[in-house]
């Protein structure tokens, strides 16, 4: 139980970042780009206009924001709201597959009231069956099975108000700040909200701790073990995203699943993640039209052999194989910073044998992804260098900073250090010291300590005499009044 805790508490910090970058001063950053679909006649890029009405898209490995459209916009999630459900059972069994499949859970008839009338996404469980909870967990994943979310609530707490207080406990616990649900299966929207954002998080969460949620949500379709009520081993449900349906439309390679989710106050919405030559990046989409939209029949006869020309449109996934095709036709790494350049120099007071500077060059390298059509001018690199510096100056010693940015959005802020030491020169600062004394604010303290001495000493002194004249006693003058003496 422990150990079980531990796991969870080490999980949900990693889940709230997302992901960090993996270089000393790189941290993930939120672009926010312009997708493009294509060049037209002149050589122009065309802009790329998505049907959702909230789109979040990021890279998987360094939580960089690519895409973001009102991610945090609060909305209806619709069966997203069973990725939360499926982490709640995962984290209660650590994510053992064997556990899962040893534990059966059932519920009473109560619990599949309104699905079937409701039209709602269901495994055909039946009320008493008792289902392992590995194929409870398949069968909410991969056909949305509402009955397999209210099973899972039911067989867990006992009710579904008390499993949902497990949810919005756990959401909390990922980061889920926007988020809190009031049912397992996501057909209500009262009082159950979320964000692209905060799906987000839960999917990071749930991919990266758990291999039986990365194996289920990539499954076109699965078996489920045959119990009383479905004796035979045929029992097969099929996955809701036609992403992953090689004979479907919307099939595309690179996905490898998560969820969809549709309802009339959500419209139709997905999270999803692909990867194609080590690149991964993860979708979350919100608020996609339901029926097929006016302006599209035209492209539905102009072009019979594409999803257009359905009578419905799925345009949760046209949405996400536009921006996965914009992903991996434009996007590339560039060397932002490179390590080894010399990018800028140090004055250097008191270097030996006249050295009065040092090179200095990124303590890391700054690698970032970029569109193609981003010029390497709207990137902005701020250096600042430190004013002061005083030999002895050390290979590595810290002495500025270079700042770089995209659209007021900081991609880096990586260190400036020496390349190289610069020694002290005791004559150097000497000579120095002895030039810039007469204008130092010591010497005009001493200089005028030593004046009001010399003042007072002058003053005291006169003082001193003309007090000592004072005290002097003064012989009085006679004086006689003698008869002149008469010639002769």
């Amino acid at each position: 139980m422990l150990k079980r805790m531990i796991r969870k508490i080490t999980a949900a910090v990693c889940a709230g970042v997302i992901a960090v970058g993996c270089m000393a001063g790189v941290t993930a950053a939120a672009y926010n780009f312009k997708p493009v679909k294509g060049v037209d006649e002149n050589g122009n890029y065309i802009g790329l206009d998505l049907y959702s009405d909230s789109a979040y898209m990021i890279n998987m490995d360094t939580g960089d924001v690519l895409i973001d459209v009102k991610s945090t916009k609060q909305r209806v999630p619709a069966s997203l709201t069973k990725i939360m459900t499926a982490i709640v059972l995962l984290d209660e069994f650590g994510g053992d597959k064997n556990a899962m499949e040893s534990e059966r859970y059932s519920a009473p008839p109560e619990y599949f009231d309104g699905l079937w009338e409701m039209g709602a996404s269901v495994a055909d469980i039946y009320p008493n069956e008792a289902v392992n909870c590995y194929d409870l967990l398949a069968a909410l994943l991969i056909p949305s099975a509402c009955d397999a979310a209210n099973v899972i609530a039911y067989g867990m707490c006992g009710s579904i108000d008390k499993f949902c207080d497990k949810m919005n406990e756990t959401a909390a616990r990922i980061g889920m700040n926007d988020s809190h649900f009031s049912c397992a299966h996501g057909l209500s929207g009262d009082n159950n909200y979320s964000t692209c954002q905060d799906i987000a998080k839960a999917c990071m969460y749930a991919i990266g701790e758990y291999d039986v949620f990365r194996d289920l949500v990539g499954m076109s379709y699965y078996y489920m073990t045959p119990t009383n009520f479905h004796p035979n081993d045929d029992w097969r449900v099929d996955n809701t995203n036609e992403m992953l349906d090689a004979t479907s439309g919307y099939y595309y390679s690179y996905c490898c699943g998560i969820k969809t989710g549709t309802l009339e106050s959500a419209g139709r919405c997905l999270a999803s993640y692909a990867v194609l030559d080590g690149n991964r990046y993860m979708i979350v989409t919100m608020g996609a039209p339901l029926e097929k939209l006016e302006k599209d029949y035209q492209k539905g006869y102009d072009n019979p052999d594409t999803v257009f020309a359905y009578d419905t449109i799925y345009y949760n996934m046209v949405d996400h194989i536009n921006l996965y095709n914009w992903a991996f036709g434009y996007l590339r790494d560039r060397d932002i910073v490179d390590p080894n350049s010399e990018v800028r120099e140090a004055r250097v007071e008191y270097g030996d044998k006249g050295r009065d500077y040092v090179t200095l060059k990124p303590k890391s390298g700054c690698r970032a992804t970029f569109p193609l059509y981003i010029s390497e001018e709207d990137i902005v690199r701020e250096i600042t260098v430190y004013d002061n510096v005083v030999a002895p100056v050390c290979k590595g010693d810290e002495l500025g900073r270079i700042k770089v940015s995209y659209e007021g959005v900081e991609i880096a802020d990586i260190p400036l250090i020496a390349t190289e030491s610069v020694a002290r020169s005791r004559s150097a600062e000497v000579k120095a010291v002895a030039k810039s004394f007469p204008k130092s604010r010591e010497y005009k303290t001493v200089s005028g300590m030593c004046i009001f001495g010399i003042i007072s000493y002058t003053v005291g002194y006169i003082l001193w005499v003309q007090n000592k004249y004072m005290k002097k006693p003064h012989k009085p003058t006679i004086t006689t009044n003698k008869p002149p003496t008469a010639k002769k």
